[in-house]
């Protein structure tokens, strides 16, 4: 199961990246590679400009390090190691109130790989 999870795990965060790269690089890639984000307009976190947006949909969003817990999992999984419980808490809580404040979306297929590493996680005797 952890396997699975960590499979899941992965494909989300491949999946944002692919996604995003694709509906966003051929506006704002051009722009990125002229280090548009440097300029005055750009900086300002508050006051962002699509170029911005943009990169910050792509390259600092969740999905490359989504990506990498993902491959972690499934590394640990291989191996017979029992990923430690605060990645699926962390990873429900966190999905949870994306669902919540943003709506259903294929990120869903996170609280999958969370039930599948908590029904994994052994049992402790008192």
């Amino acid at each position: 199961m952890v396997k699975w999870a960590g499979g899941l795990i992965a494909l989300c965060g491949l999946g944002h990246s692919v996604g995003a790269l694709v509906q966003t690089a051929p506006h704002h890639a051009a722009s990125w590679l002229d280090w548009a984000l440097w300029a005055t307009p750009n900086t300002d976190p508050v006051a962002m400009t699509p170029t911005t947006g943009a990169f910050w949909y792509t390259f600092y969003s969740f999905g490359l390090p989504l990506l990498l817990v993902g491959a972690i999992v499934l590394w640990m999984g291989v191996r017979g190691i029992t990923p430690p419980g605060f990645i699926a808490w962390g990873l429900a809580a966190w999905t949870t109130v994306g669902a919540v404040l943003s709506g259903p979306s294929p990120l869903l297929l996170l609280l999958i790989a969370a039930v599948l590493l908590l029904v994994r996680r052994p049992r402790v005797s008192r």
